[in-house]
C-alpha cells in the first residue's frame, strides 16, 4: 500500500538539492540576460504576480516544513518534500524577475489588484475562489487559499496522522487558489518568461491536487471544524 501510494508522487529535483541551492538557482533563473527590451511596471499582472505568488508560495514552504518535521509516512514526506523545493526555486525565480525589472520587493498596488475581474473559467474542479474587490486585498493573509494563523498553529500542534490530514487539506486549499492566479499570469501577463513559468505553476499543482486529495481520501478526509 505504501509502494503504491509512493509511486503516484512524482519528484522534480529528486532530493538531490536543498532548498537553499534551489533558491540561489532560482534567483538566477528570474535575471535574464538577453537583449534589452520593455519591462514590465509596477501595476502590471507580471508584477503583480510574482509578488504576491511569492507570497503564497512561502506559506507553502513553511506548510510543508512543519508535515516533514510530524510525520514518518513516505508517501506525504515525499509530496511535501516535492512542494518545498519546486516552490523555494520558483519564489526565487519570481524574486530575481523584480530586482531585474527595477521593481524591488516592495509593494505599491493593493494585495491580488492584478486579479481583479479575472476571469478563471470557474476555477479547479468547479471551485471558484478568484473573486477580487476592486480594490484589491488588505493583506497577504487575505489571499485565497491561505491558511489562517489558527491552522497554522493547529499544523504546528499536531503530530502523525492528525499533521498529515491537515497539511493535505490546507495545501489542497491552498493549490486550488495557487492555480487560479498561474491562470490568469499565464494567460495575460505580458512577459514570456512569466507566462511560461504560470503555466507551469498551474499544470503541476494541478497534478499535485490529485495526489493530495488521494492521500487525504486514503486518511480519513478533511479535519472536522478546521
Amino acid at each position: 500500500m505504501l509502494a503504491d501510494r509512493t509511486t503516484r508522487v512524482v519528484l522534480v529535483a529528486g532530493g538531490a538539492l536543498s532548498a537553499g541551492l534551489l533558491l540561489v538557482l532560482g534567483v538566477l533563473l528570474g535575471l535574464h540576460w538577453g537583449p534589452a527590451r520593455d519591462v514590465p511596471a509596477a501595476g502590471s499582472v507580471d508584477a503583480g504576480f510574482a509578488l504576491d505568488m511569492q507570497a503564497h508560495h512561502r506559506q507553502a514552504v513553511e506548510m510543508s516544513s512543519l508535515v516533514l518535521d510530524r510525520t514518518d509516512d513516505e508517501a506525504v514526506r515525499t509530496l511535501a518534500r516535492d512542494i518545498q523545493l519546486t516552490q523555494q526555486q520558483q519564489a526565487g525565480q519570481m524574486y530575481g524577475w523584480l530586482e531585474q525589472w527595477g521593481l524591488g520587493q516592495g509593494r505599491t498596488e493593493p494585495v491580488m489588484g492584478w486579479m481583479v475581474g479575472a476571469d478563471v473559467a470557474g476555477g479547479v474542479a468547479g471551485h471558484h475562489t478568484a473573486e477580487v474587490p476592486a480594490d484589491g486585498l488588505g493583506s497577504v493573509a487575505a489571499m485565497p487559499g491561505m491558511a489562517s494563523d489558527a491552522q497554522m498553529a493547529a499544523l504546528a500542534a499536531a503530530d502523525g496522522e492528525g499533521a498529515e490530514r491537515l497539511y493535505l487539506q490546507l495545501m489542497a486549499t491552498h493549490h486550488v487558489a495557487g492555480v487560479e492566479m498561474a491562470q490568469v499570469a499565464a494567460a495575460e501577463a505580458s512577459d514570456p518568461q512569466v507566462r511560461h513559468l504560470a503555466g507551469a505553476m498551474a499544470r503541476g499543482q494541478r497534478s499535485e491536487l490529485t495526489v493530495l486529495r488521494d492521500l487525504l481520501a486514503e486518511r480519513g478526509g478533511p479535519v472536522e471544524g478546521v
